[in-house]
């Protein structure tokens, strides 16, 4: 097999890696390195999910198959239960479907998987693997195989506080930021970002696994909250020294991942090959769009009165506090989900429209939806309405969205009762765009070329012809030959093999998930405040 080495770079988009590689004055070539990597291979855009969220996206990656065949389709899960809908996180466990880790492992293969969302509670594998959204706490025992962390404990001055998702330093961050605490927040990202490159090298150093693939997601979370800094399109023609103090911090992040990237294709050997990819990239927003509101104005979702005591008026903040599940027939469950779920009634006398009215009902409601409109511009804030079994075909469309909503902007909706349904933000900011990064290095790439856009399920398929593996017919993804030279093609012709392993119970990898220490209620808790200050959900 030839070495593979894979880095995630969460919501990098070419719009700011462009920029990062522009000679500007006083700033140079904010990352040379992967300026150089990207010249001399080979890069395109990579299309995300239907929704372009963290775990759909990277679980796509890292499956080959779209959310509706892998089951994953948000940070958490609705379950509507009739007279209430309970929310649950989505782990490890949701996957219905093999992943990349197994396949390898499976076919002779040692791979080591760090920092990758939705695999805890980890499967057992060839290797290593350390879930991403894991608390310290848990850090030991959600890392397989079982000696992995003594191992890392060699690592001079190692300190998994710094690797694992910190609950209580990220929970001292309110969603506002004043200017202090925005740049603790940036800081914070580096010691992080500098302990996953000292993990992945010591790895790729001792263990030599045929696949290495680790991400980092710093980027994301700083874009989300310092877009304005870092988008070259918003900087001021006269940036005060606040601006420049901001912006010097953010580009220390990326320049320092620039050398964690050089680092890691250094140890890796040129006998490697190197893919670099996204989830999905940066745009700007500047809508703030409260479907649930404009729900309840069109009648298809109600809220119960509010009394006028100021306690009665705070919890009429939180989204869901006040609504009527007996009369409401549709909803939006989170910001990040972008989708509306229309409720079915599963026997007379339930909340929800009658089977035979769904038809009818979504139809209209998709005409409903085209016409909100910006009361400022007067334009139209939702440009695309995907129906699930156009985007999430698959044995787990039952579980997404009816309705997944695209906006003008890119943005997340909002899940507020707040009126009016549309209104501008106080300032632009970041936001998800479909449009991630792919870029390819090493033995067999071509030599600086830019391809036609790939999709993100294609990463699976690229990882297995890079290792000389056959490729499951089951999955969606494709090799992405335009990355390949054409003496590579014909000396090693794409193969296709048999079908992915069937799943046990449509829950866990035929690997296994190990037994391990899951988070408590409480950590559950301070995740989705994470989570809500991201703008990934609201409360």
């Amino acid at each position: 097999m030839t070495p593979t080495l894979f880095i995630g770079l969460d919501g990098l988009t070419f719009h700011i890696l462009d920029d990062l590689f522009t000679d500007k004055p006083g700033r140079g070539v904010v990352m040379p390195f992967l300026k150089k990597l990207s010249e001399g291979g080979f890069r395109s855009t990579l299309r995300s999910t239907p929704n372009p969220l963290t775990p759909p996206s990277w679980v796509s990656m890292v499956t080959g198959k779209n959310p509706g065949r892998h089951g994953v389709y948000d940070f958490m899960r609705a379950e509507d239960k009739g007279n209430e809908v309970f929310f649950t996180l989505y782990d490890y466990r949701d996957i219905r479907t093999e992943t990349i880790w197994s396949m390898v492992n499976r076919q002779g293969g040692k791979v080591v998987s760090l920092n990758f969302p939705m695999m805890a509670p980890p499967p057992q594998v060839d290797g290593a693997l350390i879930p991403g959204f894991t608390s310290s706490r848990h850090l030991r025992r959600n890392s397989v195989p079982n000696n992995l962390f003594e191992r890392l404990k060699e690592i001079p001055d190692f300190d998994p506080k710094e690797l694992a998702w910190d609950f209580e330093r990220e929970n001292e961050i309110g969603q506002e930021m004043d200017d202090s605490h925005l740049a603790k927040w940036i800081r914070y990202h580096l010691p992080r970002e500098e302990l996953w490159y000292q993990v992945a090298r010591k790895l790729l150093t001792e263990d030599r696994p045929e696949l290495l693939a680790v991400m980092f997601d710093g980027a994301d979370k700083i874009m989300h909250q310092a877009w304005q800094f870092i988008d070259p399109d918003l900087e001021p023609q006269q940036p005060d020294d606040h601006f420049r103090e901001m912006q010097a911090l953010c580009m220390e992040y990326f320049s320092r991942l620039d050398s964690y990237i050089e680092g890691m294709v250094e140890v890796a050997g040129p006998e490697s090959r190197v893919f670099l990819a996204s989830d999905h990239g940066f745009t700007t927003t500047t809508d703030v769009v409260r479907i649930n509101r404009y729900l309840s104005e069109l009648g298809h979702l109600v809220y119960r009165e509010v009394g006028q005591s100021d306690a009665e008026q705070r919890r009429a903040n939180s989204p869901f506090a006040y609504l009527d599940w007996d009369k409401t027939v549709a909803f939006c469950p989170t910001p990040s989900s972008n989708g509306i779920h229309i409720r079915v009634a599963k026997e007379p006398g339930q909340p929800g429209i009658q089977p035979d009215e769904y038809d009818s009902f979504r139809s209209k409601l998709i005409e409903q939806l085209y016409e909100l409109r910006d009361p400022g511009d007067g334009g139209q804030v939702i440009t695309e309405v995907l129906l699930r079994e156009d985007v999430f075909a698959g044995e787990a469309m039952e579980q997404a969205p009816d309705l997944t909503l695209v906006l003008r902007d890119f943005g997340f909706v909002s899940i507020r009762n707040l009126e009016p349904s549309v209104v501008q933000r106080n300032f632009p900011a970041g936001t998800h765009h479909p449009d991630g990064i792919f870029l390819a290095s090493g033995p067999g790439i071509v030599d600086g070329e830019v391809g036609e856009g790939q999709k993100v399920a294609d990463m699976t398929a690229a990882f297995l012809y890079s290792l000389g593996l056959p490729i499951p017919e089951d999955i969606d993804g494709r090799v992405p030959r335009a990355a390949f030279t054409t003496d590579q093609l014909i000396n090693q012709p794409v193969v296709r093999g048999e079908p992915t392993l069937a799943v046990d119970d449509g829950k866990v990898d035929t690997a296994g998930a190990a037994k391990v220490a899951t988070p408590s209620e409480e950590e559950k808790k301070k995740l989705l405040d994470q989570l809500a200050m991201l703008g990934y959900l609201e409360e």
